[in-house]
């Protein structure tokens, strides 16, 4: 005969009520969660397509933040051009979760106040100063690769400028159709060449036949006769100057020499910066 203790809390013999109980818990696990939590903790990706100036485009993230960008056209090249570069497992979702798409939204519609999370994982720190700089770059603007090696504090690096925004994993998010060559002309482009870039900055309101025009004939900066500031060309600030009172200039020497100061708002460069 077993024997029980006094204590029954103390008793090591099974209850067959409680294990039955227990067993009446067990939950089977969703089949997705593995996924779900591999893609919340950032090990692996999803993407869906949202629609853009440029047609759908493909948006890949995972709990990190956005951390890819393509067009739209051969889904089975993007999976595996990602799988190649980023060395993730990606999955294709049914739509980019609603607050995600939203924010994205917003971005390319020239919200810069609303936060799109990124994983720029595997940029350099160089890479990543040089895209979160484009980021600031307001829509319907441009300014030329000199400009933002210049502002990370880098003036002499403007082709490696130009070299991480070739290489932009998430370009309409980190606007790099938004930087041009520091001669002026409009440079290739990540997202379908010149063709797409130009096609995005009309989008935008520039005219970029007049930008590359003024470019051709040498047109750096635009100067007010008014208020003697000098700016970059698609500054804010510049397109507001009535062309009775606008004054061009080929470098920032030559309008510093006229008494003209640089735009607070555009922070205008010398244009003597290699081209890009």
């Amino acid at each position: 005969m077993t024997a029980r203790l006094a204590n029954p809390s103390l008793d090591p013999t099974p209850d067959a009520g409680l294990e039955g109980a227990l067993a009446d818990l067990v939950v089977q696990a969703p089949a997705t969660l593995a996924t779900a939590t591999l893609v919340a903790i950032g090990l692996e990706d999803r993407y869906a397509e949202l629609p853009s100036p440029l047609g759908s485009i493909v948006v890949a993230w995972n709990g990190r933040g956005v951390s890819a960008v393509d067009r739209a056209v051969d889904l089975e090249a993007f999976e595996a051009r990602f799988v190649e570069h980023v060395g993730r497992p990606i999955q294709r979702a049914d739509a980019v979760p609603a607050e995600l798409g939203r924010a994205i939204g917003a971005r390319l519609a020239g919200d810069r106040r609303v936060r799109v999370p990124l994983d720029l994982r595997g940029r350099t720190e160089f890479e990543t100063a040089v895209l979160l700089k484009a980021l600031e770059i307001p829509r319907g603007e441009v300014r030329p690769y000199g400009w933002i090696a210049a502002e990370i504090g880098r003036p002499r690096a403007v082709r490696a400028v130009g070299t991480a925004l070739a290489h932009n994993p998430v370009p309409l998010v980190v606007p790099c159709h938004r930087v041009v060559r520091s001669d002026g002309s409009i440079g290739q482009y990540s997202l379908g060449g010149p063709v797409a870039k130009r096609t995005i900055l009309a989008v935008e309101g520039l005219d970029p036949e007049a930008l590359e025009a003024g470019a051709r004939a040498g047109v750096r900066f635009l100067g007010s006769d008014t208020t003697h500031v000098v700016c970059l060309p698609t500054c804010h600030n510049a397109r507001r100057i009535t062309p009775r009172h606008r004054v061009p200039f080929r470098s920032l020497a030559a309008a510093a020499a006229a008494g003209y100061r640089a735009c607070r708002a555009c922070r205008p460069i010398s244009g003597s910066a290699a081209a890009a």
